[in-house]
């Protein structure tokens, strides 16, 4: 298979068996759980299987049928174009990524209208999120005579009007836009310099683009790269003339699942459901050949060889993925000693051994040691990704760890890059300088693990750590890191609530709310911003309607000092009472016992959650061995 038949298949995922659709049919007869729903959604699907699936999801969602651990999420869709055919495959590709999807549309090519509020077709709704589709015919610029070479105004046109539809649909409904970049079009006028000359619809695309990706590199709306994905599949595949004249599809139905695909990326990595972790294996995979029986000298890697460089360029591209954050691991069925020679002493290799994180090589099977090695990180197995290239390692893991999402590959490794790169599996909405520390924090935690095992007792390991923890109100510079860490953060989480970044900025000036960020430090390195508190004013009380801790710190008493902290915003606000509420999730049992622990009284249970009242005036210090630092 090529790469371009393995993009536009979406390779990466699972084929369906023979009886596959007679399966999907029976289950459209009864209920079924969000585990049978994502079965179905983890395989590659057509335009007839993606209907019916969405039929069961919708069918569910309007029932109100417990699909937990998928997220609602509310998303409205604006387009120039026809793209009610594409609905179906967004909510089946949603289950996918873990959120059950309802989609409302705009009518058809009512943009600017919806913008301003002169149809109301999403009142009354609660939006995470709003798809703004506008393709080049869209934009309003048809019928204005261009000049070629000479002028901006069609370009000024065309970028006012996609900036205004944008600040007035998230102005209106509170919730941020994914905007996408436009595809080439295939026509040219002037050949080679089409680029070059103003005003020509290749000009125009190119500076709209660099204006879109300019424009929304700090907000917090999102840019949907479709002028990529479209280059990427070929823009003679990506645009389909017949199709648009008959019925104004905006691209062929060929790349609807890949478009739905980019768009639930999006979705999920804005809900902090993208990957973290990729772990490799190593015979084959990241060198040809098995180290135990060639030894070191006989494996395939780096020049020489176009099998050697195809594992390199494979090494190289994973070494990209470790500097922009993603943590590495390997689990191989191997000796350990001789499965990490090659990174010590292979002097073609590319990764080396501090660049792994865990490295589990052993004769234990890969399900088992994947495991380990999510135990080891604190980290779901949600987070993770395993990338072998043997066809039964594979189908183990996905059985056994449905949760662990495991991409088909092809068989020649001068394609795996490109491969692990289609499949999308790391998306991000942005990048943050915790995004930046989070590998050396991995590296960190182990030696803090070593501190900790050599410690009489946990009050020592903690005096040992030295710790540092800056307190500052939610300000513009933590913002988007404050976001990330709400959208994302489920074990320490108290009330499961999301804010959005405008949510968030809304609150920061204004006197009803009290907004806390904590940063922390230790003598191992800096954790960057941990932990996020938000209390709501009522009356003489100060209701916590958010609580969240990064996992990488739990167990070092950082909720003692925070409370300390809020407690003292609080005798300076003049609040007498504290109010704390604890709504249960599966994934949050961890802090079922937060607010006792803390000093808290228990009140009453009310709709499932408990709620606690902490006495401000009343209240005694916790004694936290860290340093505070008021910034």
């Amino acid at each position: 298979m090529s790469i371009n038949n393995y993009l536009l298949n979406m390779g990466w995922l699972s084929s369906p068996s023979e009886n596959f659709s007679k399966q999907l049919k029976s289950f459209s007869k009864r209920e079924c759980t969000a585990a049978e729903i994502q079965f179905f959604a983890r395989h590659s699907l057509n335009i007839n299987t993606y209907s019916k699936l969405a039929k069961i999801i919708n069918e569910a969602i309007k029932r109100k049928d417990d699909l937990s651990p998928l997220i609602n999420f509310n998303l409205a869709v604006v387009s120039s174009a026809t793209i009610s055919f594409i609905i179906p495959a967004l909510v089946s590709t949603a289950a996918r990524y873990g959120i059950a999807l309802t989609v409302h549309e705009a009518p058809y090519n009512q943009v600017m209208q919806t913008a301003l509020g002169h149809n109301n077709c999403f009142s009354g709704l609660k939006l995470d999120a709003i798809l703004v589709f506008v393709d080049y015919e869209g934009l309003p610029i048809q019928n204005i005579e261009k000049k070629y070479g000479e002028g901006d105004e069609v370009f000024d046109v065309a970028i006012n009007y996609l900036l205004q539809v944008k600040d007035n649909l998230k102005s209106r409904y509170n919730a941020p836009c994914i905007i996408n970049t436009i595809p080439q079009t295939t026509e040219n006028l002037f050949g080679s310099i089409d680029a070059q000359v103003s005003n020509t619809p290749r000009n125009l695309i190119q500076r709209i683009n660099t204006e879109l990706v300019v424009g929304l590199n700090d907000s917090d709306n999102l840019l949907l790269d479709l002028a990529s994905l479209a280059e990427n599949v070929g823009l003679s595949i990506w645009h389909d003339p017949i199709m648009y004249n008959l019925a104004k599809l905006p691209f062929s139905q060929q790349v609807v699942p890949l478009f739905a695909d980019h768009v639930c990326r999006l979705l999920a990595a804005l809900r902090g459901k993208s990957r973290r972790v990729l772990v490799l294996d190593l015979d084959n995979t990241l060198w040809g050949g098995v180290i135990g029986d060639d030894g070191i000298n006989g494996i395939k890697i780096g020049h020489g060889s176009a099998l050697g460089e195809a594992y390199l360029s494979f090494q190289q591209y994973v070494l990209k993925l470790h500097e922009r954050g993603i943590v590495l691991a390997i689990s191989s069925k191997n000796n350990d000693k001789i499965a990490r020679s090659p990174f010590i002493s292979h002097e073609d290799m590319v990764l080396k051994e501090n660049h792994i994180s865990v490295f589990r090589a052993n004769w234990e099977n890969k399900a088992t040691n994947i495991i380990k090695i999510a135990d080891e990180l604190n980290l779901g197995l949600d987070s993770f990704v395993f990338f072998d290239d043997n066809p039964a390692e594979r189908k183990l893991v996905r059985e056994q760890l449905p949760d662990v999402f495991v991409p088909e590959i092809p068989t020649d490794p001068a394609f795996y890059a490109s491969a692990l790169a289609a499949a999308g599996l790391f998306e991000a909405v942005y990048f943050s300088h915790e995004d930046k520390i989070r590998i050396n924090s991995y590296a960190d935690n182990r030696r803090r693990k070593e501190l900790r095992e050599s410690s009489l007792d946990m009050n020592e390991y903690l005096k040992k750590l030295n710790m540092t923890a800056t307190y500052s109100l939610v300000n513009n510079d933590g913002l988007k890191r404050v976001v990330q860490l709400i959208s994302k953060t489920n074990q320490f989480n108290l009330t499961t609530k999301r804010f959005s970044e405008q949510e968030v900025s809304s609150r920061m000036d204004n006197d009803k709310y009290f907004s806390l960020q904590i940063r922390l430090e230790d003598s191992f390195g800096d954790n960057g911003l941990v932990s996020v508190v938000m209390c709501e004013k009522n009356h003489s009380n100060w209701e916590i309607d958010l609580w969240i801790m990064s996992c990488r710190v739990i167990g070092r008493d950082l909720e003692f000092s925070a409370i300390n902290e809020i407690v003292r915003e609080a005798n300076k606000k003049g609040i007498s009472n504290i109010i704390g509420r604890f709504i249960p999730t599966e994934r949050n049992e961890l802090v079922k016992g937060h607010y006792k622990k803390l000093g808290f009284e228990f009140v009453k249970d009310d709709d499932g959650a408990s709620v606690w009242k902490l006495d401000v005036n009343n209240y005694n210090q916790h004694n936290v061995p860290l340093k505070v630092i008021h910034n």
